[in-house]
């Protein structure tokens, strides 16, 4: 038998074999990148990057303006918790920035940085106003985004039509998006509980056909019924405390209701618009209850009712504000179809706010809506108010609604051509002088082929206008 001393480790060897060991322990258990990175908000001096992970021990954001590395600086965080779901979300919010400046980015997991294979870039918001003329600007605006997982889905034929469509998006050149609601679809085995409506909040934005459209714009979102809970659920829905959670989780919006008035809703301004982001299921009866025996029936609530015209208010207020889309997850305008659950069957609340439009003088608002699997322009007339549009965008992957459709297509009130019942997605462009500031409103199909155009000026949105 040999010296058995003879293969013993000493000095060197030893302290090589120990390094190599832990090596191997480090590399098995290093963290892994899950979804993202995402851009949320972007602020004049300030900007949020979303990154999703998994068994991570630290995560790193490094940023630079372009052009300039050696002026990087670097955010770290340590031990990120993990939610239900099992992953880690990290919300990046480096600040002291520059306005109107690009800034380039890497991230790393555990001492190592991510590779994809598209530049890492956000850009601050443009301080324009007292110093030039608005900048133009460009938007996506969409809703409706199922994808299949069959172990949870109804059996049948799949109601998703595949995530193609994200990457016509991320190629589009916007400036940014604006998700409508029906961000992702919660099954039944999915928002009877806390882990399952995580899981599907995970497993949606991992999608590989989203993570490009993630990164090449800020995104903000509203919910609509089915990322809120069960379809067409009402304030009743118990786990409405979870979803808001993971919604707040998996978004980047700048804010998120009101103390003492939780929600998603939320405004922010780009150029001269403005965008008021409604939360229209926390505080929702339900579509069914009667109206003319409750005339308290309400979408949003009184607190965010009030929120709602005060933000009207300021917004017309600013003399750099030409437009303010009122972003909501049903239709607001539209009272043809019998069926769905527009603000047709919250009367009260709609006149309310209608009213207020009009004796406030509230200029250039346009309505970005979403729900019913088809999309459509609407123009609707109304006593002593400038023509109402109403913008309805959907569906992105889900399947088209053969029940609405008829109502749509013979609704007086619809743009003609706009109607598209198939998945598509809508962009639209501010632009033109400070007197003539323009809308131009673009629809693509899944093959991302122009469907239709219209263009509103300002002046169409005016009081001095209304009778035309």
């Amino acid at each position: 038998m040999g010296d058995f001393r003879a293969f013993r480790p000493t000095g060197f060897r030893l302290v090589l074999l120990v390094i190599t060991a832990s090596l191997t322990h480090v590399l098995s258990h290093a963290g892994e990148l899950v979804s993202g990175p995402m851009l949320g908000y972007s602020e004049h001096r300030e900007a949020l990057i979303w990154i999703e992970v998994e068994n991570a021990r630290s995560i790193a954001l490094t940023w630079w303006p372009e052009g300039e590395p050696e002026a990087d600086r670097i955010i770290k965080v340590d031990a990120p918790p993990a939610h239900p779901a099992g992953g880690s979300i990290v919300k990046f919010r480096p600040g002291l920035l520059e306005p109107g400046t690009t800034y380039a980015y890497t991230l790393s997991i555990d001492g190592r940085p991510i590779s994809v294979p598209y530049p890492l870039t956000f850009r601050t918001r443009t301080l324009w106003e007292w110093r030039g003329p608005p900048p133009d600007l460009s938007f996506l605006a969409a809703s409706g985004a199922y994808q299949n997982d069959p172990a949870y889905d109804r059996p049948g034929t799949p109601y998703g039509k595949g995530t193609e469509i994200f990457r016509h998006m991320a190629d589009s050149g916007a400036d940014f998006m604006v998700w409508l609601g029906d961000n992702l679809y919660l099954r039944e085995a999915d928002w009877s509980s806390v882990s399952g409506i995580w899981y599907r909040y995970r497993k949606d934005r991992s999608a590989a056909d989203l993570q490009k459209l993630l990164a090449t714009m800020p995104h903000w979102a509203i919910w609509d019924d089915h990322d809120f809970g069960p379809d067409n659920s009402n304030r009743s829905f118990e786990g409405k405390e979870t979803t808001l959670a993971a919604f707040n989780a998996y978004w980047g919006n700048p804010t998120a209701g009101e103390p003492g008035n939780p929600g998603i809703y939320t405004k922010f301004f780009r150029g001269d618009a403005a965008f008021i982001l409604m939360d229209n299921r926390t505080y929702r009866d339900d579509n069914q209850l009667n109206q003319a025996s409750n005339p308290d029936k309400t979408m949003y609530g009184a607190a965010q009712l009030d929120w709602l015209k005060q933000s009207l208010l300021q917004a017309q207020n600013s003399r750099h504000t030409t437009f303010k889309f009122i972003v909501t997850g049903s239709q607001f305008l539209q009272n043809h179809s019998p069926i769905g659950e527009s603000a047709n069957n919250y009367l009260r609340e709609r006149e309310e706010i209608i009213d207020f439009i009009r004796t406030q003088g509230i200029t250039g608002v346009v309505f970005l809506t979403s729900d019913t699997h088809t999309t459509v322009l609407q123009r609707h007339e109304l006593p002593g108010l400038y023509p109402l549009f109403e913008l309805t965008s959907s569906p992105l992957s889900s399947g088209v609604s053969r029940s609405r459709l008829p109502y749509i297509s013979s609704d007086p009130n619809r743009i003609e051509g706009t109607v598209v019942a198939d998945q598509n997605y809508c962009r639209i462009d501010i632009g033109g002088p400070p007197d003539d500031r323009a809308l131009t409103m673009r629809c693509f199909d899944k093959t991302n082929t122009l469907q239709w155009t219209h263009t509103l000026t300002a002046s169409q949105l005016t009081f001095s206008n209304w009778h035309r």
